[in-house]
């Protein structure tokens, strides 16, 4: 495993204490800032395998997997316990946890009906993940422009969301050139 995996590794350990720290921040509130740092260095180490994966040329099968998984259960752990804890709407977490989970379905079909699959993130799909992550900050912070962050996550991940259905549709009904060769 090399080394950007294992920080995407770390970001998916990240994710029960992010949780823990917040779930006991009503009763210890210098644990919400612990959850924040958390997250923090959580989305800091997101674009840092990145950037060394990139740079080192270290990209693999498993940090295909792993990146958006951790990017996924970071993100989703965070917008269910903020809704959970009355911060954070009902609708919002509706929004990207269907997102998310027809993302995930998709793949899985593609991959089962093709028998390869292509991770790949779009422009969308990294504008959606900054805009969340700024929602679960602003929120974290208890900021007063947090429904501003929740309405930019809202648009941007309908926006990746029909842009990875419309790429999924043309990967599963496009020509194959290769069985139509023969």
């Amino acid at each position: 495993m090399n080394f950007a995996n294992k920080i995407s590794l770390f970001r998916i350990l990240s994710v029960p204490f992010f949780i823990a720290c917040l779930y006991y921040s009503s009763e210890y509130h210098y644990l919400r800032i612990a959850a924040l740092i958390i997250f923090l260095v959580a989305v800091f180490s997101d674009a840092i395998d990145g950037y060394i994966a990139r740079k080192s040329k270290l990209k693999s099968q498993a940090g295909v997997i792993l990146d958006p998984l951790a990017d996924k259960a970071l993100l989703v752990s965070a917008f269910i316990s903020l809704y959970l804890f009355k911060e954070l709407p009902f609708w919002l977490i509706l929004i990207v946890v269907t997102r998310d989970l027809l993302i995930i379905f998709g793949a899985l079909l593609i991959y089962m009906i093709k028998q390869k699959l292509n991770v790949a993130p779009t422009k969308w799909g990294k504008i959606t993940t900054f805009f969340q992550m700024s929602a679960i900050i602003a929120v974290l912070l208890k900021l007063d422009i947090s429904f501003v962050c929740w309405w930019l996550a809202a648009v941007f991940t309908i926006i990746s969301g029909v842009d990875y259905l419309m790429r999924g549709f043309k990967v599963l009904y496009g020509t194959d050139t290769a069985q139509n060769s023969h």
